[in-house]
């Protein structure tokens, strides 16, 4: 059930979180990153509760003491029962080994000090085999969860007329569905998230990160990954009629006019295609599913869906450029064409998925500067006349989105992170007529980075995304991402220790003591909230489990308050070990009903693959 930043409700009923109650002063919690840290980086755990004062230690793998100390004043309460957080700073500790943190009897988890590289390589690779167990059509990859062929009757699926949408949360179905008499192929595809919709919105960024991940340095798995999700965005851009289709199957049904949507339905995918329906049968678009167009036939197309399905063409242009240059062509007039087609006047509700609520974005000059920029850095590498062109388009969009006055950062919603790093190289080359400097585009990477760090400092666990809100994991590995591409492009280290920080946060340094990863770590969710990996996983300890799928993270705690029963035909997870360490404001539960805080994404995934890989080649 994909429902982003909206409070409206799910078809699922009551589970009441509350917060602990307040009494003595509980035994401390050490909190730190379970991966590791850089020989050279900053390391910093955290003592939830505990004694001010406390004296602290750090053992090798033999027991030796390495280090000792006492924990830092408190950084800040963080509920009821835990009102202090105590800094632990280790970081003269930089010989490579295994280790822990000991304050009295309270020891943490293990973990490794070593190069970026190797501490980071492996995680990267673990967030790419998520997107293995996502793919949908023929070619899926059966891994842990043994996956099967899902969904074949896409390579033969009809196009409805966008849908109409009504009721508060604007999720609500206004009248029938009405096919437009058009079939396509848009089988292969990656699901988006716990359930099997698919949509150009969050696959078009994914691909255009795992491209990103890969041009760094080579890597045969993201590349395999991009290439799938590039092949189903080909399928989407009918660059002959001129049409772009944002979306396979529909999440929301209705009970007034009769059907069922993905989000309905508790099944492994592979059920659907078994299923005999015919035309009005309530699950009819369970097994034929709907997909809809972003525009008509040659008519302009939301801006926001041009400029990255525009800059995955043309970032996978550059890196067949040299190696099959034929190919690099064909992509970058695919993404020529398409970026010719943005409506850029009266854009309206941009197009994101039907219904918008599910991913509400309303921010599309950053897309069409990372889509521009892309295109002017394929066409330099292929000797593309129009590169110059293409920069200099990609400077306007720029200086339109610095215009705006967003203050978003990294994350599905918003690409300007992207889009800067690469436009202020090559400003820095000279681009004739350019529209924005590079001390603008660099210090707007300050500017994103900079209110991350200033809104840190309010967090005891100097977490810089929102705990209480939507895409935790996801804008903390935007940070991640940024710091890294900063440094890249500047040199200024400025940001490195809180690029760290916000990586910890996903791997442990949370009040919960849990990475925000399947799979990684030594304590990591156990009841994703996705269907393949409850019905066809281990949700009791076991290997079957959905590796490298990156979660939600906590959210606010008023989004758990009517969760209700086990959806019907799953098999029950919850781990209740996550309620004492919630605050009024923010909680997250370990539970596969607890779509706010447990479900995966692609985009989520996405983010943390660059991330990750950006760290790993330092």
């Amino acid at each position: 059930m994909r429902f982003r930043r909206t409070a409206f409700a799910v078809v699922l009923a009551a589970m009441v979180v509350t917060s602990a109650p307040a009494g003595a002063a509980p035994a401390g919690h050490i909190r730190l990153d379970q991966v590791g840290y850089g020989i050279g980086e900053s390391k910093q755990a955290y003592l939830l509760g505990g004694q001010a004062g406390a004296k602290f230690s750090v053992v090798d793998s033999a027991g030796r003491t390495v280090l000792s100390g006492k924990v830092g004043a408190s950084l800040g309460g963080w509920s009821e029962k835990f009102s202090a957080v105590y800094p632990i700073d280790f970081s003269k500790v930089s010989v490579p080994g295994t280790y822990r943190v000991k304050v009295g009897a309270t020891t943490s988890p293990a973990f490794k000090i070593d190069t970026q590289n190797r501490l980071l390589s492996p995680v990267a690779h673990n967030t790419v085999e998520f997107f293995q167990a996502q793919r949908d059509g023929r070619d899926v990859i059966p891994g842990r969860l043994n996956r099967q062929k899902s969904h074949l009757t896409d390579a033969q699926a009809s196009v409805y007329e966008t849908p109409i949408f009504k009721g508060e949360g604007g999720d609500e179905i206004a009248a029938p569905l009405k096919a437009t008499g058009t079939k396509i192929d848009v089988e292969g595809g990656w699901f988006d998230a716990g359930d099997f919709v698919k949509f150009t919105h969050a696959s078009s960024y994914s691909v255009a990160s795992l491209f990103l991940a890969e041009r760094g340095r080579a890597n045969a798995a993201v590349d395999a990954e991009a290439k799938f999700g590039l092949k189903w965005l080909d399928k989407v851009w009918d660059e002959r009629a001129g049409v772009l289709y944002a979306q396979v199957g529909i999440g929301t049904g209705s009970e007034e006019f009769g059907f069922v949507g993905d989000h309905d339905v508790w099944r492994l995918p592979e059920a659907d295609d078994k299923l005999n329906v015919k035309p009005g049968d309530s699950e009819y678009f369970i097994k034929y599913r709907p997909v809809f167009a972003a525009n008509k036939a040659g008519e302009k197309i939301s801006p926001n869906l041009v400029g990255r399905v525009t800059a995955s063409f043309a970032l996978a242009a550059q890196l067949e450029a040299s190696r099959n240059p034929g190919l690099a062509c064909q992509y970058l007039e695919k993404a020529a064409k398409l970026f010719a087609l943005a409506k850029t006047t009266d854009v309206g509700e941009l197009v994101t998925a039907f219904p918008h609520a599910y991913y509400p974005e309303d921010s599309w000059a950053d897309d069409m500067e990372f889509g521009a920029t892309q295109l002017a850095l394929a066409a330099k590498a292929l000797k593309d006349s129009r590169a110059t062109k293409w920069a200099r388009e990609a400077t306007h969009w720029a200086s339109v989105y610095l215009a705006s006055g967003d203050k978003d950062t990294l994350n599905v919603y918003n690409t300007s992170a992207l889009g800067h790093y690469d436009l202020a190289r090559l400003v820095r080359a000279g681009v004739p007529g350019a529209e924005v400097t590079e001390a603008q585009l660099v210090g707007d990477l300050r500017r994103q980075l900079q209110q991350g760090l200033d809104a840190s400092a309010a967090s005891p666990f100097r977490t810089a995304a929102k705990v209480d809100d939507f895409d935790a994991a996801s804008r903390s590995f935007g940070f991640v991402a940024t710091a890294e591409l900063y440094q890249k492009l500047t040199g200024d280290k400025k940001f490195d220790a809180f690029g760290t920080q916000q990586r910890g946060f996903t791997l442990g340094s949370n009040a919960w003591g849990t990475t925000l990863i399947v799979g990684v770590g030594s304590k990591f969710p156990e009841c994703p909230h996705h269907q393949a990996a409850n019905l066809a996983g281990s949700p009791n300890g076991g290997q079957k489990v959905l590796v490298g799928a990156v979660i939600n993270g906590p959210n606010n705690a008023e989004y758990f308050e009517d969760l209700g029963e086990m959806p019907a035909g799953s098999v029950p997870c919850t781990k209740p070990y996550t309620k004492e360490f919630d605050s009024k404001t923010s909680v997250f539960a370990d539970d596969l009903r607890s779509w706010p805080s447990s479900e995966p994404a692609i985009d989520f995934t996405a983010t943390a693959v660059l991330g990750f890989s950006l760290t790993a080649q330092n």
